[in-house]
């Protein structure tokens, strides 16, 4: 059994613990991982660009094109160095509760209005919005706002999500991109009450499978077709 009886999670981890409580409690108790294919380099592409192009404005009187259009009343965040151990995946923001379990996140920018930090995340698709794709990503403003606080930061009761997304492609070659920012309210203790809910679901018996995972009706299915051979 790999249980250490304290564990780390993020909103990945999360994102799985509500997808289906069984594969995350085989995940961390068990070390047996759902199966992946192969990871698409483009996000990871688009992720690096973007940072690097929002890093431009860091410390100027203004905002990339693609926020000073919407108005907003903000500036970056111009801690750099913090701003490198945030978005860092190995060490992020991290928060440690009294048992000694970690929450930790890696954010993408943040925004300072006044004394106030508001998150900033970047997204990529390949296609524009539909009216709920932004609830999705819900969990993890709410964890990273969480964090935050616990790091002793005060933070506005709301997040950016920015979207890009294709348009067309110019007589050039050049692949243009469409934005879209999306303002969201965040919740703390709902962030909380997940991490909390996640913790005691690893120290008790492995779950039932969520009724929609279909990792777990595979391997239901399998194994009952094994019994009848």
């Amino acid at each position: 059994m790999i249980d250490k009886n304290v564990y780390k999670l993020s909103p990945s981890s999360l994102n799985l613990f509500k997808d289906c409580p069984r594969c995350f409690w085989l995940h961390f108790r068990k070390g047996i991982r759902r199966p992946s294919g192969a990871f698409p380099s483009l996000p990871s592409g688009m992720d690096r660009i973007i940072k690097e192009h929002f890093d431009l404005y860091i410390g100027k009187d203004e905002l990339p094109p693609e926020l000073e259009k919407e108005g907003i009343k903000a500036k970056l965040f111009n801690n750099m160095e913090l701003l490198k151990i945030w978005r860092n995946n190995r060490k992020g923001l991290q928060w440690k509760d009294s048992k000694g379990n970690i929450l930790r996140g890696a954010i993408d920018n943040i925004l300072q209005k006044g004394k106030k930090l508001i998150v900033l995340d970047y997204k990529t698709r390949g296609f524009p919005l539909k009216e709920d794709t932004h609830e999705h990503y819900k969990d993890q403003l709410d964890i990273y706002n969480f964090l935050l606080r616990k790091n002793g930061y005060e933070t506005e009761n709301y997040s950016y999500l920015l979207f890009y997304y294709p348009n067309n492609i110019n007589k050039k070659g050049n692949v243009v991109f469409d934005t879209k920012i999306i303002k969201m309210d965040v919740d703390v203790k709902s962030a909380e009450d997940l991490f909390k809910r996640a913790i005691e679901t690893l120290k008790g018996d492995m779950p039932e499978p969520s009724e929609g995972c279909e990792y777990c009706k595979w391997v239901d299915n399998y194994n009952s077709a094994l019994k009848q051979t």
